[in-house]
């Protein structure tokens, strides 16, 4: 594996990413931002923020798969959310954790949050992108 996921001592332990990557694989890819749309580009989870982040997810696992990786592979993740709040928190959580159990991986590279004011289109309410590197 070309990731390991470290918390160095004198840095919160957060549950749900790690603070830092260390990558040794050669390949690096980088995955657009993936926003809620489904295969035929049909917007999954109008309004609901857990489903729109769970299609996001699903979107780069597809995206990772077709470079030949996966989750593990991941050394960045970063979320666009529309008008962030800290009590969108809870939803962004779910929609993280009903995508990671039907990928059946535990992500949680480091990651970076973002409050933006609009994406593409006015339903999208996420928009993450991810760095991978494989060996």
């Amino acid at each position: 594996m070309a990731i390991k996921l470290v918390d160095p001592s004198g840095l919160p332990e957060i549950d749900v990413y790690r603070q830092v990557s260390i990558a040794t694989g050669s390949k690096l890819v980088f995955v657009a931002g993936q926003v809620a749309w489904d295969g035929e580009g049909v917007t999954v989870g109008e309004g609901d923020l857990a489903a729109q982040v769970e299609q996001c997810y699903l979107n780069i696992g597809t995206a990772l798969a077709g470079a030949g990786g996966s989750f593990d592979d991941v050394a960045k993740l970063t979320f666009y959310v529309v008008d962030w709040t800290p009590d969108k928190m809870p939803p962004l959580l779910e929609g993280i954790s009903r995508a990671s159990a039907k990928l059946g991986v535990t992500p949680v590279p480091p990651a970076t949050l973002l409050g933006v004011a609009a994406l593409d289109v006015p339903e999208h309410l996420v928009e993450i992108e991810a760095t991978a590197v494989l060996d």
